[in-house]
């Protein structure tokens, strides 16, 4: 099988892995620098060039978009849903995720334990946002953040307010949130493939940070999760159309509780926590499921 992969990166750890699982099972993969895509709008004749060639053959393709680049990403990734190249997540789909306003929303419909969270845009209207999600502490969230970065912790009343009216004062989006204090800097990324649940970490944040990303200095271990938190990532991951995903979630005292769901998740802690083969086991998904012109939108969704 032929696959492309959409990554800025060729170095990154997940990107080495999938390459590395995609080759040992007899398949090409080629890594496309996605801002060097150029996408050409021709009637009945969608096609992607690249470094001055066409592109053409590929089976299925890898979206690993970065999220400074979601936009331009999504309409390379839309042009080869249109010119029938079997997405691994849908351009949809990972439009949805990107958006946390929009993802919360879509989670709530389906009846997911979520944080209780607001979002206004008048800066006045701080008071009652913070009374919604039961006062302080509150996190507040840039709606464009990834990776921790854009999140803060509100300890108090007083610097709650200040946050939240100076991100409205610097004319960005964010969300505020209950703190789950009974999960303290501790949460569970649970991936998720095909419907099914292939691995689980348990991530525990630096000394002092209540955020638990492992890119902040963070570690993670294996974790066992109960049916209820299995059974939560599998519907979080069909409610936002994702084959592959990372379901975060935090263990709160009414149940597990939704942080994100992330459609490019990376593999080297889940990996390395886990021992598990997860770049594999996304690669024999796509031999399973790729053929021309599955894709539920073709693009245009």
């Amino acid at each position: 099988m032929k696959i492309a992969m959409l990554a800025r990166n060729p170095k990154l750890y997940s990107h080495r892995r999938l390459v590395e699982a995609a080759e040992e099972r007899g398949h090409s993969i080629d890594i496309l620098n996605t801002l060097r895509c150029t996408v050409n709008i021709a009637s009945h004749r969608p096609t992607v060039v690249y470094n001055g060639e066409t592109l053409s053959g590929y089976e299925a393709i890898i979206p690993r978009i970065g999220a400074s680049v979601t936009h331009y990403g999504l309409a390379v990734l839309r042009q080869f849903e249109m010119a029938g190249v079997w997405p691994l997540n849908e351009s949809v789909a990972i439009g949805r995720s990107r958006d946390k306003l929009r993802s919360m929303q879509i989670l709530a419909k389906y009846g997911l334990g979520l944080p209780v969270t607001a979002f206004a845009h008048d800066p006045k209207q701080t008071d009652e946002v913070l009374k919604m999600v039961g006062g302080a502490p509150a996190v507040i969230k840039l709606l464009e953040g990834t990776q921790g970065i854009g999140v803060v912790l509100g300890e108090t009343e007083k610097s709650a307010k200040s946050v939240i009216e100076a991100f409205r004062g610097a004319n960005v989006n964010i969300l505020v949130q209950e703190f789950i204090k009974e999960a303290g800097s501790t949460d569970i990324r649970i991936l998720v493939i095909g419907g099914k649940v292939v691995a689980a970490m348990q991530r525990t944040g630096a000394p002092g940070d209540f955020r638990s990303n492992l890119h902040r200095g963070g570690s993670a271990k294996q974790v066992k999760i109960t049916p209820e938190e299995r059974s939560t990532a599998v519907r979080a991951a069909k409610a936002m159309g994702l084959n592959v995903c990372g379901v975060d979630i935090l263990r709160s005292n009414h149940g597990p509780v939704i942080m994100e769901v992330n459609s490019s998740p990376g593999l080297e802690g889940i990996e390395n926590a886990t021992g598990k083969d997860v770049a594999g086991q996304i690669i024999d998904f796509i031999v399973a499921n790729a053929k021309p012109g599955k894709t539920k939108t073709k693009g245009v969704g």
